[in-house]
């Protein structure tokens, strides 16, 4: 069948086949996309952009193949492109975090800013394999083909991401950066003689 071309009765199933798993995809792109966007319309843009790429390129997609990794592995590329784009003129690690800010009781509240401005300390990497592994329940594996890494790689982004949000919850919110100027040590001081 790889020689023979399609019939329409084949391209049309396969093509509501794909539309049917972008459709049951959608919810886990748009955590992925709100993971790295940390805004929610330009996470919605992001799926959108996504979705759109996915369409136009749906005759590249090799049917029985992973289609979650694929997808994801999109979502990522285009918040890639659109961080290149706007790299002179927008810096993601500029924005509020009030763009994170959640409705809850006043003791929730605190622990979730507390949650938000630790996760917004990780580095992209790590936050993106995080979420991928906690919040859509990924396996490495998936996590680290849709990350184009190893797995051993996607677990350390996991073990790392995990491990700076406990020191930064228990109050221990020595980053790498700190860490490095306590080590520098202090200038001297001349004292005039007399």
């Amino acid at each position: 069948m790889d020689g023979m071309p399609k019939t329409p009765v084949a391209e049309t199933q396969a093509t509501m086949d794909f539309h049917a798993q972008l459709i049951a995809l959608l919810p886990r792109l748009r955590v992925q996309a709100l993971a790295l966007a940390r805004n929610r319309a330009r996470a919605e843009d992001l799926v959108q952009d996504a979705v759109a790429n996915a369409l136009a390129a749906q005759s590249s997609f090799t049917p029985g193949t992973n289609f979650a990794a694929w997808m994801h592995r999109i979502v990522r590329n285009r918040f890639i492109s659109t961080l290149r784009k706007q790299r002179e003129t927008t810096n993601i690690d500029d924005l509020p975090m009030s763009a994170l800010a959640v409705h809850a009781p006043h003791m929730g509240r605190l622990v979730l800013k507390e949650l938000a401005a630790a996760v917004g300390l990780l580095p992209a990497d790590q936050r993106e394999a995080l979420f991928m592994v906690v919040l859509q329940g990924l396996s490495y594996e998936e996590v680290a083909e849709a990350s184009g890494c190893a797995v051993g790689t996607a677990k350390s982004r996991v073990f790392r991401a995990r491990r700076q949000l406990q020191k930064a919850l228990a109050g221990e919110e020595r980053t790498e950066r700190t860490m490095q100027r306590e080590e520098k040590p202090a200038p001297r001081r001349l004292e005039a003689r007399i």
